[in-house]
């Protein structure tokens, strides 16, 4: 049984319509942005590439949450199988680990860009981007394979009522009745693995990239130079920032209801900026959308 939220008669009907609207937008934009990098010449960059896989993890993680809270708050709670529950964590996991190693990728992408510029085009080539994507989707549904074997393999015998709006690791465990400390070290590898390594790459990344920013002399030099990554480095720092905030901040007991905000802004909101940050920030995008629009207007 998940319950929720609770006590929010007076603005449930305003609650549903909000978070509607966000799943709208979210699917639309990032499919706009999939839709645009398809058909433009000007966006067929590596960087490019790796922005369509990112609207895909998105997608995936906004239909895995949404859909389904929407029906708990529409009906004030919800009941799911223990099938249900631990494949709604596994897609979960798998979208956010694979956009974990996924911004990895690109800020060393960045780096490239800017540090190593001869070296760009050599090793940032079509072969990499696609070897690259294949190994993140990988390792995304192999630990979500990993996830789904261990926690299935805990006895439940006792209490069905989880305090939240989808299933995370935590509240599944806390309902076993085994022994699951060999599932929470088994997180804490993976999460080494796939979370903090990759933050600590891409801040090393980062520091190297305004290293090489302060040593241009111009500053129309250093200005342009950080466009080029400004839209990645404040999706980077959403992400991580709210993976932090979530999982890092004391939300138990009276913080619960906090705990949800935190995990409603981690969940449904980040993957609604993303496709923001990218199209409104960025010249090509504009020019892109512009045609498209053009083109659609010659038709009619």
């Amino acid at each position: 049984v998940l319950l929720g939220f609770q006590n929010i008669e007076s603005i449930r009907v305003l609650f549903f319509l909000f978070l509607f609207i966000i799943y709208c937008v979210t699917i639309s934009g990032n499919l706009l942005i999939m839709v645009l990098i398809h058909r433009s010449k000007n966006l067929q960059s590596p960087m490019y590439f790796f922005i369509t896989q990112l609207s895909l993890l998105d997608m995936m993680l906004s239909t895995d949450i949404l859909p389904n809270l929407l029906h708990i708050i529409l009906y004030n709670g919800c009941t799911m199988s223990l099938t249900g529950c631990v494949s709604q964590f596994s897609f979960f996991a798998t979208a956010e680990v694979s956009e974990c190693l996924l911004l990895t990728v690109m800020s060393y992408d960045r780096y490239l860009a800017i540090c190593k510029p001869l070296h760009y085009n050599s090793i940032i080539n079509q072969r990499f981007c696609m070897k690259s994507v294949i190994i993140i989707w990988l390792l995304g549904f192999k630990i979500m394979l990993l996830d789904s074997i261990s926690l299935c393999s805990l006895y439940y015998c006792g209490p069905n009522i989880i305090d939240h709006f989808y299933c995370d690791i935590q509240p599944i465990l806390e309902l076993s009745c085994s022994d699951p400390s060999w599932v929470h070290i088994q997180t804490i590898v993976i999460g080494f693995f796939c979370v903090s390594a990759p933050f600590t790459i891409i801040i090393v990344s980062y520091i190297c990239i305004v290293l090489t920013i302060l040593k241009i002399p111009s500053i129309s030099g250093r200005h342009k130079a950080f466009t080029t990554c400004s839209s990645h480095l404040i999706v980077v720092s959403i992400f991580f920032g709210s993976i932090t905030i979530v999982y890092l901040f004391p939300t138990r007991g009276k913080l619960g209801g906090l705990g949800k905000v935190l995990s409603l802004f981690y969940t449904v909101i980040t993957p609604l900026l993303n496709p923001i940050i990218y199209t409104f920030r960025n010249k090509d995008f504009k020019i892109a959308f512009d045609k498209i629009k053009s083109d659609l207007g010659s038709l009619w």
